[in-house]
């Protein structure tokens, strides 16, 4: 696929690097034997998971409970409507822009994980930056189930939740180099790809994602992206879900 076949520089030199909307971060220096055998994948990463809930308090998940966010069909809808706010657990997938290729690979992870959250009672929540008709573009192209799917074109939940913003974040961060040892379930994600997910405020690019997961309004697990393609190891996630079963 054109898009994806910029995505490894580093293995075809003959390739001039690709403009910021279809490439995920800016080129690094990046050589397959310094990566050594070792696959890395959203279920077991190399990568120092950085979970912590340090900086996050009770009014976080109180604020965030008032942010409005939308449907993927374009309905408002507050988030503490979206999952049981006394005992139900939840996670809360912050992807980056609908138009982000890592975006449509975690979430091509969390449609394939769906199911074994759904058999302990666990409510999958995946947020993207953009408006609901870019959501709908992932949903039906990937395709990932709408009814998961919220939009939130102006960041709100991300400002919440001090997930990371910025220029260096998204396109200079070292630590998105693990996405090419990746490179094939990222290939696979995007093979219905479209450019035209991306947020029409192209400031939403600059957007990273994390990784929630709550019990009620208690959160048990944080993880914000360091950078492009960090994502949580949805084993982890898991984990945390089942020490915390549905009441």
């Amino acid at each position: 696929m054109s898009t994806l076949q910029s995505l490894r520089p580093s293995f075809h030199p003959s390739i001039s690097p690709p403009n910021s909307h279809t490439f995920p971060f800016a080129p690094v220096n990046y050589s397959p034997k310094s990566m050594g055998s070792k696959v890395v994948t959203l279920r077991h990463s190399a990568i120092t998971p950085r979970a912590s809930n340090s900086e996050y308090t009770p009014a976080h998940a109180e604020n965030l409970g008032d942010v409005s966010i939308f449907t993927a069909s374009g309905e408002p809808v507050l988030f503490k409507d979206l999952w049981d706010q006394s005992q139900g657990v939840a996670v809360v997938a912050l992807l980056r822009h609908f138009g982000c290729p890592c975006s449509w690979e975690l979430a091509s992870a969390l449609k394939e994980s769906k199911e074994r959250f759904d058999s302990t009672g666990v409510k999958l929540i995946a947020v993207g930056v953009g408006t609901p008709n870019k959501a709908r573009m992932l949903a039906e192209r990937l395709p990932f189930p709408m009814d998961c799917l919220y939009a939130d074109p102006d960041r709100k939940a991300y400002n919440v939740l001090n997930l990371y913003y910025g220029f260096g974040r998204t396109f200079l961060n070292p630590v998105s180099a693990q996405v090419f040892s990746r490179f094939d379930a990222l290939q696979k994600a995007v093979k219905n790809y479209t450019i035209a997910a991306t947020p029409d405020d192209r400031s939403g690019v600059l957007q990273q994602g994390g990784m929630f997961v709550f019990k009620g309004k208690q959160l048990l697990y944080a993880r914000k992206d360091e950078g492009t393609g960090d994502h949580a190891p949805l084993d982890d996630v898991f984990d945390v879900c089942c020490k915390a079963p549905v009441a």
